[in-house]
């Protein structure tokens, strides 16, 4: 099953650093190997079925065990530690569901802002149907690939308030939909803002906001897409436990010729995740796990999706 997610997982987050980007100069980092399960029901899954007899039925499900190798290197330097170079798949990322290979650069100013500037170069690649339209056939699949430069800014003006920006394209390698309303060659921009709330010395609550604009070539499949979102996060001990939830609503610009109707979509995701430091007594090693949820459900059947993931798993800080 594709490692591709649009739920808003929290797996191995942490609350927001606070203050220094290293507590250290020179190269740190982490690594963490966790295994489960995963399900789901799409179809545009390439693992799903490859031939449909139609276009007006919901996917059947599918599922299997997953194994998630996931690690970051960073070198911070400069005389208050306020510069850092980094690359791998961070914390962040995983938490809005990007397992993608991130490079960037932090830069802390003197009122406490992070700036963050960064490129993923593999945040759209994968495997998608040529024509998933197509049936009683079997479908072959294509490669799909993109990038996204990305600028987030955190503690902004000392505050609690972050801002994360992105611009992202995607590029189908060998599109055969045949309908120009179709085509899914597309270029997004991407915005959420955030504010973390105190509740007490270990519990904390942020509510964002995400707006997110994608231009396709085919109209059908532009769209504009509104999330809001709230995690709350608690600290017992060696203990980090998060929770989020969220809820989209996607608003497309142009009727889908196949269905003659303009396609409009609600999403729904649930997480929990769960961190234990040095598990066993073992210094820098951590327990980690989480499990989510989400659901994505259209005016049109063909769109439905729903998926389920679990994982648990050791993470080594270094």
């Amino acid at each position: 099953m594709n490692a591709r997610f649009s739920l808003l997982a929290l797996s191995l987050m942490t609350l927001p650093a606070m203050a220094q980007l290293s507590d250290n100069t020179g190269i740190s980092g982490e690594l963490s190997l966790s295994t489960g399960f995963v399900s789901g029901r799409s179809n545009f899954n390439t693992n799903g079925d490859e031939t449909i007899t139609n276009t007006f039925d919901k996917a059947s499900s599918d599922s299997g065990a997953i194994l998630l190798p996931l690690g970051n290197v960073a070198y911070t330097f400069g005389a208050n530690l306020d510069k850092q170079i980094y690359a791998g798949t961070s914390r962040e990322d995983i938490a809005v569901g990007n397992l993608a290979l991130e490079l960037g650069y932090k830069q802390e100013l003197d009122s406490g802002m992070v700036v963050d500037l960064s490129i993923l170069p593999t945040i759209m690649a994968g495997e998608t149907w040529e024509n998933p339209y197509q049936v009683n056939v079997v479908r072959k699949t294509t490669d799909e690939s993109g990038n996204a430069f990305r600028v987030k800014l955190s503690n902004i003006i000392g505050s609690n308030f972050d801002l994360d920006m992105a611009y992202a394209t995607k590029e189908i390698d060998n599109e055969k939909t045949g309908i120009n309303a179709l085509e899914r060659d597309s270029e997004t921009l991407y915005m959420k803002s955030g504010y973390m709330f105190t509740i007490n010395s270990t519990s904390f609550i942020k509510p964002s906001l995400t707006y997110v604009k994608t231009e396709a070539d085919g109209k059908a499949n532009s769209f504009d897409g509104i999330t809001g979102e709230i995690s709350y996060f608690k600290i017992l001990d060696r203990h980090q436990i998060a929770l989020t939830a969220s809820y989209t609503d996607r608003s497309f610009d142009a009727t889908n010729p196949i269905y003659n109707r303009t396609r409009n979509e609600e999403e729904v995701s649930l997480f929990a995740a769960y961190e234990y430091r040095e598990f066993m007594d073992w210094q820098d090693w951590s327990l980690v796990s989480f499990a989510g949820y989400g659901k994505t459900d259209s005016n049109i059947d063909f769109y439905d999706e729903d998926q389920f993931i679990f994982t648990v798993g050791m993470n080594y800080q270094f």
